[in-house]
């Protein structure tokens, strides 16, 4: 049975930072179980972060799917884009990794979201682990792209601005009415003393506290040379924090 962990919050909060560890934190901890990684960011970066290149998108491929008989005769268009999916899917030896990419030129990016929504239904039959990172914008969540979940992290800032934000989060799930079974607030590049001041804020979300993840140099290091988090130091302080609070979580 697939475990479903999705990741949410504005952008900046630390999103992809926590994905990255997520799925560090399932490979040194689960080794031998599959883990499948999808990238539902428009603005596509668990790649980086990850530290393994993405070559096809599900943006690029439906792209190609306008080019004149990009569609091989006596092949549905669904079929088609279903096969390149395949070829699409970045295999490492302990994840795979599924991109979103841009949507494809101006308009409605509905057939992208449907499209990824029915894939995911079937790729989550073969997996142990899904671990999702969305969009900013959180409009994956407000179309029900995941109808389902074990475990939804949102993230935000020691702001009380952005845990306000945050609590917008539990505000779409509970008024579309996706089924998760845990979800909780993780506040990200935190500073101490910073959680105690915005206690009031966080509780009026109605978001259960998970914990934080502190502001950590090495993080900021690695960001400004484009360096994989995944290759963080074992004992950098994001690390640490993280794996206890995965840990606690029961991962």
């Amino acid at each position: 049975m697939t475990i479903r962990i999705a990741v949410a919050g504005k952008g900046g909060t630390g999103k992809t930072t926590l994905s990255a560890l997520l799925i560090r934190y399932l490979i040194e901890n689960h080794p031998g179980k599959s883990i499948l990684a999808v990238d539902a960011d428009a603005n596509a970066n668990l790649n980086e972060a990850l530290g393994v290149q993405v070559h096809d998108t599900i943006g690029t491929i439906l792209e190609e799917t306008k080019k004149p008989n990009a569609v091989p005769t006596g092949m549905t268009k669904d079929i088609f884009i279903e096969s390149r999916l395949m070829r699409a899917m970045v295999e490492e030896d302990a994840f795979d990794l599924l991109v979103m990419g841009n949507p494809q030129g101006p308009g409605c990016y509905c057939y992208p979201n449907d499209l990824l929504k029915g894939y995911l239904e079937k790729l989550s039959k073969s997996y142990d682990y899904m671990v999702i990172d969305n969009e900013a914008g959180l409009e994956h969540l407000s179309r029900r792209l995941l109808p389902m979940l074990d475990l939804l992290l949102v993230t935000s800032d020691s702001s009380a601005r952005g845990v306000r934000s945050a609590g917008r989060v539990k505000e779409i799930v509970d008024s579309v009415q996706i089924a998760v079974s845990r979800m909780g607030l993780v506040i990200g590049r935190s500073r101490e003393g910073d959680t105690a001041q915005i206690g009031g804020e966080v509780e009026n979300t109605g978001l259960e506290f998970l914990g934080e993840i502190p502001y950590d140099p090495n993080v900021a290091e690695y960001d400004l040379n484009a360096k994989a988090l995944f290759d963080l130091p074992a004992d950098s302080h994001a690390v640490l924090a993280a794996h206890q609070l995965f840990k606690g979580l029961g991962l």
